[in-house]
């Protein structure tokens, strides 16, 4: 920047309080750190990820065929529009513990087998080195790793390593498991201790080696699968269920998977099987009663035809015979019927829908009575099955339970109807069984004998065969019988490893070691408060920063005199040519030093900048005017009693009394002196501004070390006083919203030929005014090898 330059372009707003341009130095300042970072974060990757058992994607796809209401006929259209809560059902009762307990009765689950990895152990299934059988009638220890080592193919030991064990009892309960029976066993022999029951065999043919297991008790086996299956629909929908489940071993997973959806068929066939089991069993029991019957009336006609040589019966006996056995089988029909209806209506006033027989199966052609209870048995199929996940006071348990009781009502109601019509059947026949019974009297009396057992022979048989063909109809039905649901995809791996992700823990690892520290060096300069660069002091001050000076890292703090050859006392020459070319050549120039608030460096700047002036050989002279806190006397080795505040009290009838040579050529002193009770007032009075008139004319430079602007308010009045008033801020010390207090300072007040200062800066590349660095700190000049050394 040209001094040249108008001091408008300095009031320039950026409301930007974050430059991201000054984050790039400081982030490759920390380069190794970050380095560092990102070898710590791709180790703890590679230790996550070689410790982590890994987990596969096992998955298969199960078809669910969606079933109408059972209550179809009579539900409220409004209702009918419920296709998703049967899919719904459905996909509880896969996940349920029932389904899982019966899957895991079919599969050797109970014990887990491992082999011992570079960093853990990993599950092996089937293809293990030893097999253990449990003795579940015994106790176990359970939930723990017991370790398997032989060193021949006869003898084994255990040993228990790890910290925790449970003790599973026969009767369910647990306790603290405590193995103590470490020691030598040998091969396919049962071990039984107090505390568990299992035998060892070894078929891998080896005859060193060592393995692991863990047995699991049926409980924990149950939650952990039932808990760990995920069903979706395929499709929304569909009624095709993806059925999975992630695992630690695949062939494992896919075992379970193929089993699961097996028992479910299985079971859903046994619920279909279920009503023609039931007629079979009715049948059975009247089928038991009448072929004992039969076979008794056999025998007595076979005994009645040899005793009386008789063998055949007349024209006239073979008509009443033939009307006789006609009504009477529809009089055994009318009265199975009854005793049907009678059963019906007990297991109905009993809620007991599990012994119900469907009509049809025993010949009763009634299709609304056979609807009705069709109905009645898929809304218990389906309430039986939502019992097993659910409870009563679920909707889904009420809703089928209103269904149940409305469908009773109605089929108690049909029953009354139809059993009544049933029993005028029978009376009819009865009646006209008389009539031809009436008629059968007027036959001889053998003949009556004969023909009254042949007609109960004839009428056992008929029921017996009547029975028998229901019987076979219902055994052909049960067989024909087939689950509605199918398996449309067994069981299969997805992909790889679901956990752990190597590439991605790598990629999240490298990001997180390079973005920590660069983080941390966002969040430092977002939360800085301090001013520690002069780019952000440049871009934010509405007034020019004239110089930057180093750090003094010296005790003494007359570092232009003591230390003429240091770069700090270079800044200081510069900052002197600087002023030089803001101000008229040969003018006396009078200055002011202040700051925001102490410790800034004011003081120190105010010396050793009238220390290089003094060098040029004008003669200059230092005046302390913080009277508050006086330090000036203290470097230069002089006394305070005499000094500003002796002469703007009138203690001294000469102001040249006051003034005190500092023993270096062309420089004098004049100390703040004693401190007075009111400072302010002394610097605001007329006499000062006498005082300064009466030194511009003996002195070319006049420097006023000034107290702090921020703290004091008599400061400001003496603006009026100098020509050029430097304001100093410290590096990493200087508060950033004091940047804001100068800026307000300069709009609201109006006040010109002002600039700032930049005090106390660290390392290289310091800027000397208006821009130009001239690349060099400490240890170019050779008072700062010196140093150094």
């Amino acid at each position: 920047m040209s001094f040249d330059q108008e001091e408008s372009d300095f009031f320039q707003e950026d409301d930007s309080s974050f430059d991201l341009k000054t984050l790039f130095p400081k982030i490759l300042k920390i380069w190794p750190i970050i380095l560092g970072t990102v070898a710590l974060f791709l180790g703890a990757a590679y230790y996550y990820t070689s410790t982590t058992v890994p987990t596969y994607l096992v998955s298969s796809k199960f078809f669910i065929k969606e079933q109408e209401s059972a209550l179809s006929l009579f539900e409220n259209p409004a209702l009918g529009n419920q296709q998703g809560i049967g899919i719904t059902n459905e996909i509880i009762i896969l996940k349920s513990r029932p389904i899982a307990e019966a899957t895991l009765i079919q599969l050797d689950f109970d014990v887990e087998y491992y082999e011992k990895g570079r960093f853990i152990k990993r599950e092996v299934f089937r293809k293990t080195p030893i097999v253990v059988e449990v003795d579940w009638g015994f106790p176990q220890l359970v939930n723990g790793l017991v370790e398997v080592k032989w060193e021949n193919a006869n003898e084994y030991s255990l040993v228990f390593n790890d910290e925790n064990y449970s003790q599973y009892f026969p009767d369910g309960s647990f306790g603290v498991g405590v193995p103590n029976q470490e020691g030598t066993y040998q091969f396919n022999e049962w071990i039984e201790t107090p505390q568990f029951k299992v035998k060892i065999n070894n078929t891998s043919n080896q005859d060193t080696g060592e393995a692991y297991y863990i047995v699991r008790d049926n409980n924990y086996l149950i939650n952990k699968y039932s808990g760990g299956l995920i069903v979706d629909l395929e499709e929304k929908n569909s009624t095709i269920l993806n059925l999975s489940m992630a695992v630690p071993n695949v062939d494992k997973g896919q075992t379970y998977l193929n089993a699961l959806m097996e028992t479910y068929l299985e079971l859903e066939l046994q619920e279909k099987n279920e009503i023609a089991n039931r007629t079979i069993n009715f049948i059975d029991k009247q089928v038991a009663g009448v072929a004992d019957s039969l076979t008794q009336f056999e025998n007595k006609l076979q005994a009645f035809r040899s005793s009386n040589k008789i063998y055949n019966l007349n024209n006239e006996s073979s008509t009443v015979y033939g009307r006789l056995t006609e009504i009477e089988s529809e009089l055994a029909n009318a009265n199975l019927k009854s005793r049907y209806y009678q059963s019906l209506k007990d297991y109905l006033v009993r809620e007991n829908y599990n012994e119900i027989v469907v009509p049809s199966g025993l010949g009763i052609e009634d299709p609304y009575l056979n609807g009705l209870i069709e109905n009645l048995l898929s809304v218990q199929v389906e309430r039986s099955r939502l019992m097993a996940t659910q409870t009563d006071l679920s909707p889904a348990v009420r809703e089928a339970n209103k269904k149940l009781d409305d469908l009773n009502k109605s089929i108690r109601e049909i029953l009354d109807n139809v059993d009544l019509n049933n029993k005028m059947t029978i009376q009819d026949l009865e009646q006209r069984k008389n009539e031809i019974e009436s008629s059968f009297r007027n036959l001889p009396q053998a003949e009556q004998n004969l023909i009254a057992l042949q007609r109960q022979a004839d009428l056992s048989e008929s029921i017996y065969n009547f029975l028998s063909e229901k019987r076979a109809e219902s055994a052909i039905t049960k067989a024909s019988n087939r689950p509605n649901n199918k398996i449309i995809e067994f069981a299969k791996v997805i992909g790889g490893p679901i956990t752990p992700k190597p590439q991605r823990n790598y990629l999240f690892a490298f990001f997180c070691g390079l973005m920590l520290p660069v983080l941390f060096v966002f969040g430092r300069e977002l939360f800085r408060v301090r001013i520690e660069d002069i780019s952000y002091l440049e871009k934010r001050l509405k007034i020019p920063v004239i110089a930057t000076i180093l750090k003094n890292k010296e005790e003494n703090n007359l570092v232009v005199f003591n230390n003429g050859k240091s770069g700090i006392a270079e800044s200081f020459r510069s900052l002197r040519a600087n002023i030089r070319y803001l101000m008229q050549k040969d003018k006396q120039v009078t200055l002011m030093l202040t700051s925001t608030i102490s410790s800034e460096g004011k003081t120190f700047c105010a010396m050793n900048l009238a220390s290089v002036y003094s060098l040029t050989g004008k003669k200059t002279i230092l005046v302390g005017c913080d009277m508050r806190k006086p330090k000036i006397f203290d470097d230069f080795g002089l006394k305070n009693d005499v000094g500003l505040s002796t002469v703007l009290s009138n203690q001294v009838d000469d102001w040249k009394e006051a003034v005190q040579n500092s023993k270096f050529d062309n420089l004098d002193i004049m100390v703040s002196g004693p401190i007075p009770p009111n400072p302010a007032e002394l610097l605001s009075g007329d006499q000062f501004e006498s005082l300064v008139n009466d030194l511009k004319k003996v002195y070319d430079v006049i420097i006023l070390d000034t107290p702090p602007i921020g703290l004091v308010s008599e400061t400001i009045e003496l603006l009026n006083f100098v020509d050029l008033t430097l304001f100093v801020f410290r590096q990493d010390y200087s508060q950033r919203n004091f940047i804001d207090a100068l800026n307000g300072l300069k709009t609201g007040k109006g006040i010109k030929n002002i600039y700032a200062l930049f005090n106390g800066v660290e390392g290289k590349g310091v800027t000397y005014g208006y821009g130009y660095s001239y690349g060099y700190g400490y240890g170019y000049y050779s008072d700062d090898k010196q140093v150094k050394k």
